[in-house]
C-alpha cells in the first residue's frame, strides 16, 4: 500500500517532459481571493458605507499595460452588501497604497488630498524655475520678503504679550506662601480634629470600664453582705472579735489573728460553746496516784494557813473577827484536799 502523502514522485525511465500538455490560460485571467475593504468608502448607487476591514469574495486580475518599475499592479473587483453594485479599486505601490477606481468614493482622504495638492504646486515651480532662470529670482525674492514679514509679525506679537502680561513675581510668590499656609492650617486641623475623636473614643471606654467595675463592686459588696449574714461558722468568731475589740480599747496590743482562727474560730473559755465541749485532760494528770497528789495539798492548806495567820496578824485583826473565819477556810479547804 502506497502512502497517502508522499513527497517523491516515481518516474519511470522512459519519461519524457516535452510530450506533457501545457496549459494555455490567457493573461488577464481572473482569480477569486478573499480580502478586506482597504480604507472606508460609500457606494454612488446607494450610499451604502463601507467601512475599512469588511470582508469579501473578490475576484482579482492583473493591469494589462501598466507597471510601477516593474512591479505589476492589481485591479479588484467587489460587490455593494445593500445594492450588489460593482466596486473596483486598484493598488498603488508608488504610494504605498490602494486607489479607488469605480462605483463608490473613498472617505477620510482630506490630508491626502492636501498633501497631493501641494506636491503638485511645488512640481509645477520646479518645472518653471528648470526653463526660466529669471522666475528662480522671482521666487527668491518672494520668499525673502515673505520670510521678513513673517519675523516682523512674530516680534510685534511678543512685544505685545510683554506689554499686556506684566508679570507679578512677587505677588505669585506671596500667593504661592499662602496656598502653602492653608494647606498647612488645613492639615493641622485634620491632625487635631483625629486626635480629638481619638481621645473621645479612649474617654467613653474608660467611662463604660469604670461603670462596669462599680457595678461588680456592688454586686460583690452586696454578695459578701448576704454571705457574712448567713455564714454559718459566724458564730465561733463572734467572742474573738469582741475580745480583741475589749483589748484594744484597754491599751494592750492585740494579738495576731490566724487564718484559720478567722474561718472556724477558736474555743475560748468565755464562748457561747465552751459549756458544750469537754476539753480533754492531759494524760500525766491520769496516770499518777490519789495519794500522791494528798501530801502535796496538805502542805498547801498549811501555807494557805500560815499565810492567813500572818497576814492577820500584820492588820491587827481579833481571833473572834474575820482572820478567825479566813483560818477556818482554810482548814476546810485542807480538810477537802486530803479527802480527794
Amino acid at each position: 500500500m502506497s502512502e497517502r502523502k508522499v513527497l517523491n514522485k516515481y518516474y519511470p525511465p522512459d519519461f519524457d517532459p516535452s510530450k506533457i500538455p501545457k496549459l494555455k490560460l490567457p493573461k488577464d485571467r481572473q482569480y477569486v481571493v478573499r480580502l478586506m475593504a482597504p480604507f472606508n468608502m460609500r457606494c454612488k448607487t446607494c450610499g451604502e458605507y463601507i467601512y475599512k476591514g469588511k470582508k469579501f469574495n473578490a475576484r482579482k486580475e492583473t493591469v494589462q499595460n501598466e507597471h510601477y518599475m516593474g512591479l505589476p499592479i492589481f485591479r479588484f473587483y467587489i460587490k455593494c452588501t445593500r445594492c450588489l453594485a460593482e466596486i473596483t479599486f486598484k493598488t498603488d505601490p508608488e504610494n504605498t497604497d490602494y486607489a479607488m477606481e469605480h462605483g463608490a468614493t473613498r472617505n477620510f482622504q482630506a490630508e491626502k488630498l492636501i498633501e497631493e495638492e501641494e506636491k503638485r504646486i511645488h512640481q509645477e515651480r520646479e518645472d518653471e524655475e528648470l526653463n526660466n532662470p529669471m522666475k528662480v529670482l522671482e521666487n527668491r525674492t518672494k520668499d525673502s520678503k515673505m520670510e521678513m514679514e513673517v519675523l516682523e509679525n512674530l516680534q510685534e506679537l511678543k512685544e505685545l504679550n510683554q506689554r499686556q502680561a506684566q508679570v507679578d513675581f512677587e505677588g505669585m510668590i506671596d500667593q504661592y506662601r499662602e496656598l502653602e499656609k492653608q494647606e498647612k492650617e488645613r492639615e493641622k486641623e485634620e491632625d487635631e480634629r483625629e486626635t480629638k475623636e481619638m481621645l473621645e473614643r479612649v474617654l467613653v471606654k474608660r467611662l463604660r470600664d469604670s461603670d462596669s467595675d462599680s457595678e461588680e463592686e456592688e454586686e460583690s459588696s452586696s454578695q459578701s453582705k448576704t454571705a457574712g449574714a448567713d455564714k454559718p461558722t459566724d458564730i465561733l468568731t463572734t467572742d474573738k472579735h469582741e475580745e480583741a475589740q475589749g483589748s484594744s480599747s484597754g491599751g494592750v496590743k492585740r494579738a495576731k489573728v490566724e487564718s484559720w482562727e478567722r474561718s472556724v474560730g477558736t474555743l475560748g473559755g468565755k464562748g457561747a460553746l465552751s459549756s458544750l465541749v469537754v476539753r480533754k485532760k492531759p494524760a500525766a494528770m491520769i496516770r499518777k496516784p490519789s495519794t500522791e497528789e494528798a501530801p502535796p495539798a496538805s502542805k498547801t492548806g498549811s501555807k494557805t494557813s500560815t499565810t492567813n495567820t500572818t497576814n492577820a496578824s500584820k492588820t491587827g485583826a481579833t481571833p473572834n473577827g474575820s482572820s478567825s473565819l479566813s483560818l477556818l477556810g482554810a482548814y476546810s479547804d485542807s480538810d477537802s484536799n486530803e479527802s480527794e
